[in-house]
C-alpha cells in the first residue's frame, strides 16, 4: 500500500503527466543572483554611469564593497544582492558582515531593514548547521562559536525583525527552522519506552509546527518550504505517516524541487515505517535526478549496510552488499562532502574494522563536532570508545562508552553496543560482579545474543573454577544461569530471520557444563561442534550420497581439533558404544598428524599419548586384548616410564593368565612402582581376587586390608580407592559375623559403623562418589534395616554408574519392602547387563518369585520360582544350596497344588507336583549326605521324611480324587461344553442375521435412491422437452423473410391484453367486469356487466376468472400477482402460452396478451387480476368454456354472500399463489408459476 501511494505521488520525480527529463534537474537555489550588478555612482557628470561589480569573482575582503555601498547610499536591495552573492560562494561570514554593515547605513525607516534582518537570520541559521556541536579541544567555551552561539544570534535577529513587523511572512518560516534546530540540540529522552521523546523537545517541536502552519496559512498553501518544514517537524515527533503525506504533497506540486529534495524525506519516512525497499526506491530516484546528492548517496550506502547485516557474514552475498555500500555510495558521499557527519561516522566504522585507528579518531571527532543528530553523536563516541578499547586505554574507553550511551538516553534507554562495551571493560578489569549487573540489565531490555553469550560464559567459568578448585561452595544457581543463557543462544541460532552464525565456543562451554551430570547432552554438544565445522564447507564441495558423505565426514575429522574427537570418544566409551569410540580415537590420532603439519610449534606428543591410551582401553572393553597390548607396548616404546600403560598390561596378563604370567607381571610392576596409587589400587584388587575365598577370621590379618591401610598411612591418606576398599572389607566381614547373642549383634553393628566411617570419609573427599554412597546404603539396610532411606540413595546411585550391582541391591530392597514386581524388574535389569548367566541373580529371582507366590498364593508364581531356581542350579550345579532351593520350591509347589480345590487344578498339575516332590525327596536325601549342608543335617532329613511319609500320600490321594472328580464331572463338563458351544453358535447366528438384515436394508435404500434418481431424471427430461416446446411456440414465421423469429409483443396501455371476445357476442354488451382490489370497484363493474346482459338476453355469458388476493398482503415478486389492466390495442392470440404453466419458476418475461374486442361502441375496459397457477404433478389443467361459466356463476354467488370479505377467491382448479396456505396434497405453496392468460379459447 505504501509503495502505491509513493508511486502515485511522484516518487519518480514527476506526477500528473510529467515525464522524466533527459538531463538531471539543476537546483534553483541562488538562481536569481545575477553574475554582475551595476551600482549607481553619485556626483559624476553623467548621471547614468554606474560601477559594475562582478558577483562571481568577489573580493575576499568585502570592506571596499561596504564602503562603496555606504558612500553611494544605495538601497537595501544592493546590500542583499551582494550579501547573497557571497553566500552563494559559501562565504557566509562575508555575507553576514555585509548585512550587518547594511543594517547600520541603509537609509529609511525600520521597514527598510526588515528584509535585511530576515536575510541575516537565515544566514545565522546556515552557520549553525555548519558550526561544531561542542567547543573544540583547547578553545575557551566563551570564545567558541558553536551551534548554540549562532542560534542565539539568529534568535536575537528574529526578535528584532518581529518587533518591526511580527506578521512579516518570511519570519514564520525562519522561526520554524529555528525551533527545529533548537529541538535537535535537546538531550534524548531517558524514558525506557521506545519512541519516547523528551517533553521539552516535544514542546519546541510544537512551536515549530505552529510556525510552519502559520507560514502555510499566510501563503494560502503555496509555500512549499513551509510544508517541508512541517513534515520535518512531524518526522521529529515520530508521526511518520503524516510526515510522509507532507513530503509527497510537495513532490506532487513541485516535482522539479531538488534542494531540498522531498524524495529524501519520503525515503526516511518509509524507512521508519519499515518499508525499506520503497525507501531505497525514493533515494535512488533522488540520486537519478541529482547524481551528486551527498545525502542520497550516504542513505543508500546505509541501506546496503543494513541489508548486509541480515545475511551471514561468511557468504558471498555479504561481501557484495558491503562492498557496494562502501565503495559505490559511501565513498562517493564522502568525496562530495568530507564534513558530512553521517558519512564521517560510516567511514569511521569502516576504518575501525580495518584497524586504522588514526583515521577512525579523526572521522569520529568530526562526526561528533558537526552533527545536530544525537544518534550520530552517539555513534561517534562509540567509535572512539572502540578505538581506545583496542588500544588498551580502558579508562578512556569507559568514558567514551558512557558518553555514547547518554547520547541516546542513558540508563533505561541508551545505546546497546555502548552498554555491552562497558560490560566487556568490566570483564577485562576482572570486575565480574559489575559485568554481570550490566549484562543482566541489557538482557532484560533486549534479549541480546552477544550479551547472553558473555554472561553465560562468565557463569560457566565460575562453575568450572569451583569444580577444579575443589571448593565446597554451592554453584547450583550459577550452573542454572549458565546453562539457561547458553541454551537460549543455541535456540536463537535456529531462527532464520536472525542470520546468526553458530559459535563453537558456546557449545563447548555447554558440553563442559553437561559433562558430569548429563553426559548424553555433552556428547550432543560436541557432535554439534563437528556439524558446525561441516556446515562451513561450501555447498559445492559437499558430497551428494550418504555413503560419500560418511567417507567425506571421516576425512573431515582429520581437520578437526583432536581434543574434540578424543572427548567424543570418551563419552561413547562411557555409553559402552566401543566401536564408535574406537573410530573417533583413530580419527583423533589422524587429526594429531594434521595439526602437527599445520602448527609446527604445537606439541602433539602429549595428545598422541593420551588418545592412544584411550584407544587401548577401548580395545580392552571390546575384548580385543591382543590389539590393546600392541597399543600399550607402542606407548611404552615411546615412553618407557608410562606407568598407566604398564598397569593395563599387567591387568590384561591377570585376565589372560590368572595363575602363571599374570601374578608374575603384577609382582614385577608392584616392585618397580610401589608408590604409584594406580598400581597400588590394582594390586589391592589382585589381593582381593587371590584371598577372596579364604578370608582370615581376624580382619586385621587380611592381606588386602593391610595393603589399603599401608597405602593410607604411608602414601596418600586421602586415597579414595583405598578408603572404599577398606569400607567394603569391613562391610563383608560384618555380614559374615555371628548374630546369635546380643554381644554378637553389638560387635556386628560396630563393624558396620567402621565400614560407614570409611565410606563417609570418601564422600567428604568426593561428594559424588557413587561407590561410597552405595556402601553406606548397604550398611543402612543390613545393620539398621532402613530400607526407605537406602532406597533413595540407591536410586541416585543408579543414575550415576552403570553397574549391575546397583540393580541387584535395588532388587534386594524392593523385595524387603514387599514390592515384588519392582524387585523382579531390577533383578532382570541386572541380568541384561552382561550378567545373563549369573547364578546369584537367578537365585534372587527364584527367591523373590517364591515370596510373591506365598503372598498371592499363585501356582504360576511358584512355577516361575521353580524355573529360576533350576536355572541357577544348571549354571552352578556344584552349589549345594541352589539344589536345596530347587527342592524347597518343589515341596512348596506340591503343597500349594494339594491345597487347591478340585475345580482349581487339573490332573496334569497334580501329577507334575507329585513328580517334583519325588525329585525334592531325592535332592534332600543327597543334600543330607553332603559334608556342607546349608542347614543342619537333621532338619534336612526331617523335611525329606515329611515329604516322603506325609506329602507323598497326600498327593497320591489327591491324584485319585482328581481322577474320580474329572471322570465324574466329565459328562457334566461335556454337556456344559455343548451348551456353551450351542450358545456361542446361537450368538453367531444372531450376529450373522443382523448383518444380513443390515445389508438388506442398505440394498433397499440403494435401490430406492436409484429409483428416485431415475424419476428425477425423467422429470428433468420432461421439463426440458416442455421448455423446448415453449421456445418453439414463441417462434413465428417472418412474413418478409420466411425465417423463424421470436414473436413480438404489441404495446399495451396497462401492460395486460384484453380477453378475446367470443363470436356472436354483442358489441354493446360488457365483455367482462374489472376485478379490482377494492369491493366497490368490483361491484360497480359487476353492475355494468349485469345491465348489459339484460339488454342482450340470450347471448352466452362472458367468462371471468377471479383471482384470490389478500388486501394486506405484501407485493409479490412475481408478475402473476400484480393487477393487469386490459388494453384497447389489437394483439395476437395468447392461447399458446398456456404451456408456460409447466415451468417451475415465474416467467418474468411472460408475454402480455391483448384480446380483440369486436364492434360495440361504448364498450368499457375490464381490469383482470391474473393469479399464478400451481402445477400439479407436472400436468396442466385446461378448462372448457362451460366449466369456466359454471364456476364463474358459483363464485359470483359466493362473492355476494361475502360482501364484507376483502379477499377474492380463485377457481377450485387453480392453486394458491405467493404466500397462500391452501395447497393441494401437501405440495409446496411457494413454487413460482408462469402467468396464465385470462382465457383459453384456443385450447
Amino acid at each position: 500500500m505504501t509503495a502505491t501511494i509513493v508511486h502515485s505521488n511522484g516518487i519518480n520525480g514527476f506526477a500528473n503527466g510529467f515525464k522524466s527529463p533527459a538531463t538531471p534537474i539543476v537546483s534553483k537555489r541562488f538562481s536569481d543572483i545575477p553574475s554582475a550588478i551595476d551600482i549607481p555612482v553619485q556626483g559624476l557628470e553623467d548621471d547614468e554611469q554606474a560601477v559594475e561589480v562582478d558577483l562571481e569573482e568577489l573580493l575576499d575582503d568585502p570592506t571596499e564593497l561596504c564602503t562603496l555601498l555606504e558612500n553611494e547610499k544605495v538601497a537595501r536591495t544592493y546590500w542583499m544582492t551582494v550579501s547573497l552573492a557571497y553566500a552563494k560562494q559559501k562565504k557566509i561570514d562575508h555575507a553576514i558582515e555585509m548585512l550587518l554593515k547594511g543594517l547600520s547605513v541603509v537609509p529609511g525607516g525600520p521597514k527598510e531593514k526588515l528584509s535585511l534582518l530576515s536575510c541575516l537570520c537565515w544566514l545565522y541559521l546556515w552557520k549553525s548547521r555548519e558550526a561544531p556541536r561542542v567547543a573544540p579541544e583547547g578553545t575557551l567555551l566563551s570564545e567558541a562559536k558553536t551551534k548554540e552561539y549562532f542560534l542565539q544570534q539568529s534568535t536575537t535577529t528574529l526578535n528584532d525583525a518581529s518587533r518591526i513587523n511580527p506578521a512579516f511572512p518570511p519570519l514564520f518560516l525562519a522561526r520554524g527552522v529555528l525551533y527545529l534546530l533548537r529541538a535537535s540540540l535537546q538531550p534524548p529522552s531517558k524514558s525506557a519506552n521506545p519512541g519516547a521523546i523528551d517533553p521539552e523537545k516535544i514542546e519546541i517541536l510544537r512551536h515549530a509546527l505552529k510556525s510552519f502552519e502559520d507560514a502555510i496559512r499566510v501563503s494560502k498553501g503555496r509555500n512549499m518550504m513551509a510544508v517541508l518544514g512541517k513534515s520535518r517537524a512531524l518526522f521529529s515527533m515520530g508521526k511518520f505517516a503524516e510526515a510522509l503525506e507532507g513530503y509527497q504533497d510537495v513532490l506532487h506540486r513541485m516535482p522539479e524541487l531538488t534542494e531540498p529534495d522531498p524524495r529524501i524525506g519520503i525515503g526516511c519516512c518509509l524507512w521508519q515505517l519499515n518499508s525499506k525497499d520503497d525507501a531505497k526506491a525514493a533515494w535512488e530516484r533522488s540520486l537519478e535526478i541529482n547524481p551528486n546528492s551527498k545525502v542520497a548517496n550516504i542513505l543508500l550506502g546505509l541501506y546496503y549496510l543494513d541489508a548486509s547485516g541480515h545475511v551471514p557474514t561468511n557468504g558471498k552475498e555479504f561481501i557484495e552488499l558491503y562492498k557496494k555500500a562502501m565503495t559505490e555510495y559511501t565513498q562517493k558521499a564522502f568525496k562530495a562532502d568530507k564534513d558530512l557527519p553521517l558519512t564521517c561516522a560510516t567511514f569511521a566504522s569502516y576504518f575501525l574494522s580495518r584497524k586504522s585507528l588514526t583515521n577512525t579518531d579523526a572521522l569520529a571527532h568530526k562526526a561528533i563536532q558537526y552533527t545536530d543528530v544525537n544518534a550520530i553523536a552517539s555513534d561517534g563516541w562509540y567509535l572512539l570508545a572502540r578505538k581506545e578499547h583496542y588500544s588498551g586505554d580502558l579508562d578512556r574507553a569507559g568514558d567514551y562508552y558512557r558518553r555514547a550511551d547518554e547520547a541516546r538516553g542513558g540508563t533505561d534507554r541508551g545505546f546497546l553496543p555502548a552498554k555491552f562495551g562497558a560490560a566487556q571493560l568490566s570483564v577485562l578489569k576482572n570486575d565480574f560482579g559489575e559485568a554481570k549487573l550490566r549484562l543482566e540489565k541489557i538482557i532484560q531490555q533486549s534479549k541480546n545474543v552477544e550479551s547472553m553469550v558473555l554472561l553465560g560464559t562468565i557463569y560457566a567459568e565460575e562453575v568450572f573454577a569451583s569444580q577444579y578448585g575443589n571448593t565446597k561452595e554451592d554453584k547450583a544457581t550459577e550452573y542454572k544461569k549458565a546453562v539457561g543463557f547458553l541454551e537460549s543462544v543455541r535456540t536463537a541460532w535456529k531462527d532464520p530471520k536472525k542470520n546468526l552464525i553458530p559459535d563453537a565456543s558456546v557449545v563447548l562451554n555447554l558440553a563442559r557444563l553437561y559433562e558430569i551430570d548429563q553426559p548424553e547432552k555433552s556428547l550432543q554438544c560436541l557432535a554439534q561442534i563437528e556439524q558446525i565445522e561441516f556446515d562451513r564447507i561450501p555447498e559445492e564441495e559437499k558430497p551428494n550420497g550418504p555413503e560419500e558423505e560418511a567417507v567425506f565426514r571421516a576425512k573431515l575429522r582429520e581437520n578437526l581439533p583432536p581434543q574434540l574427537l578424543n572427548n567424543m570418544g570418551c563419552f561413547y566409551y562411557q555409553m559402552e558404544k566401543y566401536d564408535r569410540a574406537r573410530e573417533l580415537f583413530q580419527s583423533a590420532l589422524s587429526a594429531c598428524v594434521t595439526v602437527g603439519e599445520k602448527q609446527e610449534n604445537m606439541d602433539t606428543d602429549a595428545l598422541v599419548t593420551t588418545i592412544s591410551f584411550n584407544l587401548g582401553r577401548t580395545y580392552e572393553a571390546s575384548g580385543l586384548f591382543d590389539e590393546a597390548k600392541v597399543v600399550y607396548e607402542g606407548l611404552l616404546g615411546r615412553h618407557s616410564d608410562y606407568t598407566d600403560a604398564r598397569t593395563r598390561l599387567a591387568y590384561i596378563a591377570l585376565r589372560q593368565n590368572p595363575t602363571d604370567d599374570g601374578p608374575k607381571t603384577m609382582a614385577k610392576l608392584y616392585q618397580e612402582s610401589p608408590a604409584d596409587l594406580e598400581v597400588r589400587a590394582l594390586y589391592g584388587w589382585y589381593l582381593g581376587r587371590v584371598h577372596g575365598r579364604k578370608r582370615p577370621a581376624n580382619i586385621a590379618e587380611d592381606p588386602e586390608l593391610r595393603h589399603y591401610k599401608h597405602t593410607l598411612q604411608n602414601y596418600e591418606k586421602h586415597d579414595r580407592y583405598a578408603l572404599i576398599g577398606m569400607g567394603n572389607l569391613y562391610l563383608q566381614n560384618a555380614r559374615e559375623m555371628r548374630r546369635e547373642s546380643e554381644s554378637d549383634k553389638v560387635k556386628r553393628s560396630g563393624m558396620y559403623s567402621k565400614a560407614v566411617e570409611f565410606f563417609d570419609k570418601a564422600l567428604q573427599l568426593d561428594p559424588k562418589n557413587a561407590y561410597a554412597a552405595q556402601g553406606i546404603a548397604i550398611a543402612m539396610v543390613e545393620d539398621k534395616k532402613d530400607f526407605k532411606g537406602a532406597l533413595s540413595i540407591f536410586l541416585k546411585v543408579k543414575e550415576t554408574i552403570r553397574d549391575p550391582n546397583v540393580y541387584i541391591n535395588l532388587g534386594h530392597i524392593f523385595a524387603e519392602l514387599r514390592q515384588y514386581s519392582k524387585s523382579i524388574e531390577h533383578y532382570e535389569l541386572a541380568l541384561s547387563n552382561d550378567r545373563s548367566h549369573d547364578a546369584q541373580i537367578m537365585a534372587c529371582l527364584g527367591r523373590t518369585w517364591l515370596a510373591k507366590a506365598r503372598a498371592e498364593k499363585s501356582p504360576q508364581a511358584y512355577k516361575s520360582a521353580l524355573d529360576y531356581s533350576q536355572k541357577a542350579l544348571s549354571i552352578a550345579p556344584e552349589q549345594i544350596h541352589f539344589k536345596f532351593n530347587v527342592a524347597f520350591v518343589q515341596i512348596q509347589l506340591a503343597s500349594t497344588i494339594y491345597n487347591l480345590s478340585e475345580t482349581q487344578r487339573t490332573l496334569a498339575e497334580v501329577e507334575a507336583a507329585a513328580a517334583g516332590l519325588e525329585e525334592a525327596i531325592e535332592s534332600l536325601e543327597a543334600i543330607a549326605q553332603h559334608p556342607q549342608t546349608p542347614y543342619p543335617k537333621n532338619l534336612v532329613e526331617g523335611r525329606a521324611n515329611m515329604a516322603r511319609n506325609t506329602m507323598r500320600k497326600q498327593l497320591e490321594r489327591a491324584i485319585q480324587a482328581q481322577k474320580e472328580s474329572e471322570e465324574k464331572n466329565a459328562e457334566k463338563l461335556q454337556q456344559a461344553l455343548e451348551q456353551r458351544q450351542a450358545e456361542l453358535k446361537r450368538r453367531e447366528d444372531v450376529r450373522l442375521a443382523a448383518e444380513d438384515a443390515a445389508r438388506e436394508r442398505k440394498r433397499q435404500i440403494t435401490e430406492e435412491r436409484a429409483k428416485i434418481l431415475e424419476r428425477d431424471r425423467e422429470l428433468a427430461e420432461a421439463r426440458d422437452a416442455d421448455f423446448r416446446a415453449r421456445e418453439e411456440a414463441e417462434l413465428t414465421t417472418d412474413s418478409e423473410t420466411g425465417a423463424r423469429v421470436k414473436r413480438k409483443k404489441k404495446p399495451s396501455r396497462s401492460g395486460v391484453g384484453k380477453r378475446k371476445k367470443k363470436e356472436g357476442e354483442d358489441s354493446g354488451s360488457e365483455d367482462s367486469g374489472f376485478i379490482e382490489d377494492r369491493k366497490k370497484s368490483r361491484r360497480k363493474e359487476r353492475a355494468k356487466g349485469s345491465g348489459g346482459e339484460s339488454d342482450e338476453e340470450g347471448k352466452p355469458k362472458k367468462k371471468r376468472r377471479l383471482a384470490k388476493k389478500e388486501s394486506k398482503r405484501e407485493s409479490s415478486k412475481y408478475k402473476s400477482a400484480e393487477v393487469v389492466v386490459e388494453s384497447d390495442s389489437d394483439g395476437d392470440d395468447g392461447s399458446r402460452e398456456a404451456a408456460r404453466e409447466m415451468d417451475d419458476e415465474a416467467s418474468d418475461g411472460a408475454d402480455e396478451r391483448n384480446m380483440d374486442v369486436a364492434g360495440g361502441q361504448g364498450s368499457d375496459e375490464e381490469e383482470v387480476v391474473v393469479a399464478p397457477v400451481k402445477r400439479h404433478r407436472g400436468t396442466m389443467r385446461i378448462e372448457s368454456d362451460e366449466e369456466e361459466e359454471e364456476e364463474e356463476e358459483e363464485e359470483e354467488e359466493e362473492e355476494d354472500n361475502d360482501a364484507e370479505d376483502e379477499v377474492d377467491m380463485v377457481p377450485a382448479a387453480e392453486a394458491a399463489a405467493g404466500d397462500s396456505s391452501s395447497t393441494e396434497k401437501g405440495e409446496a405453496a411457494d413454487t413460482p408459476m408462469a402467468e396464465v392468460p385470462a382465457d383459453s379459447d384456443d385450447e
